[in-house]
């Protein structure tokens, strides 16, 4: 038998957008995607989800000790901020006057940027 290799879906946010966390221990967080992981479904968002990383001591860390750094969060866990009213909404694609395809948040029918 041949071994299946799953597609990745088609991702509704991306780097550089404002998200809040709505589940898990960040729960309530606002921030920017720095990084989207498209093959694991995850995203890293500034200030959210932070861990305790041990290093090292290196060039760049002469002391080595504990450092605190974003994780990768499920993009289930994240919403989309609406640009107009600044809550959480979920996200919709239509065509724009000029007939491009653009995202559009539910709540506010607001395009996003």
């Amino acid at each position: 038998m041949e071994k299946k290799i799953n597609k990745p879906a088609k991702l509704k946010i991306k780097k550089g957008d404002l998200v809040k966390v709505i589940a898990g221990d960040s729960k309530g967080t606002q921030g920017k995607i720095v990084e989207v992981i498209i093959d694991k479904n995850r995203a890293i968002v500034e200030g959210a989800n932070m861990v305790s990383k041990h290093t090292k001591p290196n060039a760049a860390n002469p002391n080595g000790g504990i450092v605190k750094q974003e994780a990768a969060i499920h993009i289930s866990n994240l919403a989309l901020v609406d640009p107009k009213t600044g809550a959480a909404t979920r996200v919709g694609r239509k065509k724009n006057a000029a007939g491009k395809l653009v995202r559009v948040a539910k709540k506010s029918g607001e395009e996003i940027k």
